[in-house]
Order: C-alpha cells, then structure tokens, then sequence
C-alpha cells in the first residue's frame, strides 16, 4: 500500500520542450508543464492556438517537431511501436462529437474497443460493456442506437467507450460542444465522480469558463500569438492573479 502511494506522487505526464508543427509553420513551440496522477487537468486558450492538435500529440495521432512526451516514465515517441500502442492502450479518448458508429447499438460501439483489444468471450464482451454504460448513467440503453438518445447521453456512450479498456487516462476534446447548460454541467458532474472514484487522470481540451472552473485542478493556456504557453496553475487563481492580462481577460469574459 505504501509503494502505490508513492508511486502516484509522480508525475503522469511529462511534456518537455514540445515543438508542433506542419511542415515549417510552427502551431507551438518550447511547452513544457507537468500532469499529476489523479489530476483534472485544463487545456486552454482562444480559437486556432492548438488546443486540439496538442492533445492529438499526446495521444499518439501526431509526432511532435521536437520535444518530449512522457507517460509514466515513458518516452511515446522514443519507443517502438508495439511499445507505443501499449502505451495507447493506457488512454482513452472521447471526441468531440462522440464518434459513436451510427449503424451500432450503444453495447456494441463500447464492446468494439473490447473484440479488437482483448480476449473475452462475446458473452463478458455484453457484461462489461453494460457495466461502462451503467458508471456514466446510461444502464438499461444498451440496445439503443445513437439516433435514439440525445446530444448528452451520446457524449456519455462515447465516454463509456473510451473507458472500455479502464484507462489510466481519459482526454477529452471539448466535451460540452453542442449541449445545453445542464447536459454540460451533467457531464462535468460525472468527469469529477469518475476521477474521485477511479483515480483516472484526466485531461480536457475546452474553452468553455464553466466547465472550466466546475472541474479544473491544473491548466495551461497556449497563445496564438507568441505560439507558446505563457501561463498555467489552477484556473481559479489564474483568474484573480495571472501576471498575464490575456489571460485574466480570457478568464473574467463575459463579466460585467
């Protein structure tokens, strides 16, 4: 018991002077910012500065043009690709728009993950994809089709898919995209009972303030302008005491 609570003192993931680029133009440069295990942790930043394409990075879809990518002690993109795909294994990912297959019950878009990654028979296949709908509320629908739910609980099925193989780490890609109010407030509900019940360290790309300040334990904020990270913390601080006025500005929008 006591090596496990050391071990999860360490950091998670280690990003070390992270260049991303396409071809010569430059999306971000020289970032460097550290996750804990257990943490929620914020990307942020106005529209075009690279939020997406960072997490695309550190879930594997891209090489970076210099610089690190460390999970648990691990370099991604120093190793292997047998290596690297266990490694992928570790993580989970909810899109933006869910990416649910239309053509698919919500029992079997979960249990894909599990055919294609592991060995069960069809029959535990069924069991544990019931039991990931049942963690993120959606017991009881696992034989309806996405064009049968709403906007929210088709961000929750794609949630419980992402979890299929119980990652150690959940990204996700602006999550409250195109729900209402209570849906995202829901869904920020539900990413802060999975982290105080599994532990997981999450990671979510987002701009919207609520969500932000509802769930974030740790954040950075990428410019457009610089092209690099210029502040990071807890975005509650950050928005009473950022040296920073962009992003103080990003922070208090919509104030009066």
């Amino acid at each position: 018991m006591e090596e496990k609570n050391t071990e999860r003192t360490e950091a998670h993931i280690v990003v070390r002077d992270l260049t991303m680029a396409y071809g010569s133009f430059v999306i971000q440069k020289d970032l460097n910012f550290t996750v804990n295990h257990g943490e929620v942790f914020i990307i942020m930043g106005g529209s075009g500065c690279g939020k997406s394409t960072l997490m695309r990075h550190m879930i594997g879809l891209h090489r970076p043009a210099q610089g690190e990518i460390v999970i648990g002690g691990t370099n991604l993109w120093a190793v292997g690709p047998e290596e690297r795909g266990g490694l992928l294994r570790r993580m989970g990912v909810l899109f933006q728009s869910g990416a649910l297959w239309s053509s698919m019950t919500l029992a079997e878009n979960v249990g894909l993950v599990l055919e294609a990654h592991s060995s069960l028979s069809p029959g535990d296949i069924r069991e544990v994809a019931s039991l990931k709908l049942s963690l993120v509320g959606l017991a009881g629908f696992e034989d309806f089709y996405p064009s049968e739910i709403s906007g929210g609980m088709r961000k929750r099925a794609g949630l419980a898919r992402a979890m299929a193989l119980d990652p150690e780490i959940l990204f996700f890609d602006e999550p409250s995209a195109g729900l209402d109010p209570l849906s995202s407030r829901r869904l920020d509900d539900l990413i802060l009972e999975l982290r105080d019940s599994l532990g997981t360290t999450i990671m979510v790309v987002t701009h919207e303030l609520a969500s932000i300040f509802a769930i974030g334990d740790n954040s950075v904020f990428l410019d457009p302008d610089t092209r690099t990270l210029i502040d990071g913390g807890n975005p509650r601080t950050m928005k009473e005491e950022s040296p920073i006025a962009k992003v103080r500005e990003f922070l208090k929008r919509g104030e009066t």
